[in-house]
């Protein structure tokens, strides 16, 4: 098997188009700064880790991108479609992240590519019932496809569909994400100008 490598999903800090779900309280270059510092914190963490990784970005250039991360990020368009098509095109095995996890360490990152590189899918449950990791041992097509994204729904179906192919995963520790106006109380360092 080849290395497992993690693959950060990252949207380019865009005022308006970045944690677009924090504008009742934030505005929109607060909420692109607030993004922008996760995305930077979460490649530091992977950087860190010693695994191999890579950005797969959305929202600008490739040369955009290189300027802002570093021209050494390895970087890789994401494409078009929904979540689960972009998902779907990561190349096992993989541990696919989101930057929205401030609780994400070097420890998780690790355990999940232990648990991928023993062919075992590895999920990390977010606390609003979505999952902030997943790592793919081999292609899992059936995770992907018209899977109820943005709800609190999307842990349970990825468990009932795993339980339909008799695939038992690893769950890491639950942590909880960055996504909405009542989630910033819990890290005011990140919001701190």
């Amino acid at each position: 098997m080849p290395p497992v490598r993690v693959v950060l999903f990252a949207r380019f800090p865009t005022p308006g188009r970045a944690k677009t779900r924090l504008l009742p309280v934030l505005d929109p270059d607060a909420a692109a700064a607030l993004h922008a510092r996760l995305v930077e914190r979460t490649l530091a963490l992977m950087r860190a880790s010693g695994l191999p990784f890579e950005v797969q970005m959305t929202g600008a250039s490739l040369t955009q991108f290189a300027q802002w991360l570093g021209s050494d990020t390895p970087l890789v368009d994401q494409g078009d479609g929904d979540l689960g098509d972009r998902m779907g095109r990561v190349i096992p095995p993989a541990i696919i992240i989101g930057a929205d996890i401030p609780d994400l360490h070097g420890d998780h990152l690790h355990a999940a590519a232990a648990a991928v590189a023993a062919g075992r899918i590895a999920l990390g449950p977010a606390e609003d019932g979505g999952y902030y990791l997943i790592g793919l041992p081999h292609r899992a097509d059936f995770l992907f496809d018209e899977m109820p994204w943005g709800t609190d729904r999307v842990l349970t179906e990825t468990l009932a569909r795993l339980g339909e192919q008799a695939i038992a995963p690893v769950l890491l520790p639950e942590l909880a994400d960055l996504d909405r106006p009542e989630d910033l109380a819990r890290w005011p360092q990140l919001t701190a100008r």
